[in-house]
């Protein structure tokens, strides 16, 4: 696996055994920024649902995927949009997209 989408989200369903996962390069949104390299693969948006985030507060979420993808970083990647969500979450978040029925 060479590209960074595939290997973050590898190392996430490795650690958090997701019941949802999206991983999304942004890097062409941020050329020119700092951190942006020209091959990209520096910005991710990434959603995952886990049970693994139970009882977790946002920061231990995040820190907990930090922590999880740091060769990424280590290796080049520079920003994550996170969004980390518990299966509960997830259905009341569901529920409130679409609305009264």
């Amino acid at each position: 696996m060479t590209d960074r989408a595939d290997r973050i989200a590898a190392l996430l369903t490795d650690r958090f055994a997701p019941l949802r996962m999206a991983v999304q390069d942004d890097s062409a949104r941020h050329a020119g920024h700092a951190g942006a390299a020209p091959g990209g693969q520096t910005h991710y948006s990434v959603l995952v649902v886990s049970a693994g985030f139970t009882g977790l507060s946002r920061v231990a979420r995040s820190r907990a995927v930090h922590a999880a993808l740091a060769a990424e970083f280590a290796g080049g990647l520079h920003a994550l949009a996170l969004t980390l969500r518990t299966p509960a979450e997830d259905a009341q978040s569901a529920a409130t997209r679409s609305g009264p029925v």
